[in-house]
């Protein structure tokens, strides 16, 4: 579900406001105390145990697949034909896919290149973001006038990127582009930068009024070594948090490309997203060509989900019980 763009800002500036919380009264740190509270929620547990296990078979599935994931052994061996697809047997633990493929190793070894997608989308967009971010920020909180100019200046960018829907600015930049692998990384790390940028600047502007701030200012530190060396090392606890969240939305926008048609063309390469579109025209005969890249997808998206709202609550005072 998209959020609009009134409420998506909103949600950023709050999660942007945990970075100016205090420590409690009885000198625990935020993330200690946060962990503790982790440790104590079932919804984190849950979440945690998903992500461990997909990043498992991510990482160490496709070195004990039982099959070649690109090997075509069901249409040699003839058990492929129109209209019938072989389904469950003792060899084949899932069946074949519609071109004669191991359907259970190529779900192991799609889960690592959606893994290794959605990793690498979330670092570019929180790459650019975070430089974006923390340059409004800087500005904003100590840049004086033509600090708050250049903020101004950079929010209003953002405020336009965070306007559009995201999966359509992705599918945007997809078609620009050009269907790849590259692509859909780049087309889905540009939708999250304007969401780091956001709540990095939002973060840096609650710390930039702290005391330790006040305290260097008023020692002669150099105003970029305190935005560098002190602010944004203490802005960063609501960004960590949404990169665990955007990880989730980042797997399924991958996925969505994939599916129309923007993703990798090498359809040999085994990919959720892709295995999911591939397998829309065979669903009368086979359904569960389709059903099980779509569990994994939303299963290790609801792992990402539960773990990222699990952080979000242990961080934000105002949800604590």
């Amino acid at each position: 579900m998209t959020l609009a763009p009134g409420k998506k800002k909103e949600k950023l500036d709050r999660l942007a406001e945990l970075s100016a919380v205090r420590d409690d009264e009885q000198g625990v740190s935020l993330w200690r105390e946060a962990m503790r509270r982790l440790r104590r929620n079932p919804s984190a547990i849950v979440g945690a145990a998903i992500l461990v296990l997909f990043v498992l078979v991510a990482v160490v599935g496709p070195f004990f697949v039982p099959y070649d994931p690109v090997d075509q052994s069901g249409i040699r061996e003839g058990v492929i034909k129109p209209g019938s697809i072989p389904g469950s047997s003792a060899e084949h633990w899932l069946g074949y896919d519609h071109q004669g493929r191991d359907e259970f190793s190529r779900l192991i070894v799609g889960a690592r290149q959606t893994l290794i997608v959605g990793i690498v989308s979330t670092l570019i967009g929180l790459t650019i973001g975070v430089l974006i971010g923390g340059v409004a920020g800087a500005a904003a909180g100590l840049g004086g006038r033509w600090g708050r100019l250049v903020d101004s200046v950079l929010m209003r960018i953002v405020d336009m990127l965070l306007s559009l829907p995201s999966l359509l600015l992705a599918v945007s930049v997809a078609a620009l582009l050009g269907p790849s692998l590259v692509t859909v990384m780049i087309a889905v790390g540009v939708v999250s930068v304007p969401i780091f940028a956001r709540l990095l600047r939002g973060s840096m502007i609650a710390q930039a009024n702290r005391d330790y701030v006040l305290a260097a200012s008023s020692l002669g530190v150099r105003k970029s070594k305190i935005a560098i060396s002190h602010i944004v090392p203490n802005s960063l606890a609501p960004v960590i948090v949404q990169a665990t969240l955007t990880l989730a939305t980042a797997i399924i926008e991958v996925a969505a490309l994939s599916f129309l048609g923007l993703g990798n063309p090498d359809s040999t390469q085994p990919e959720w997203g892709l295995m999911l579109a591939d397998a829309q025209i065979y669903l009368d005969v086979r359904p569960g060509l389709a059903i099980y890249p779509a569990v994994g997808i939303i299963v290790t998206a609801l792992g990402f989900t539960l773990l990222g709202e699990a952080m979000r609550e242990a961080l934000d005072p105002k949800l604590r019980r």
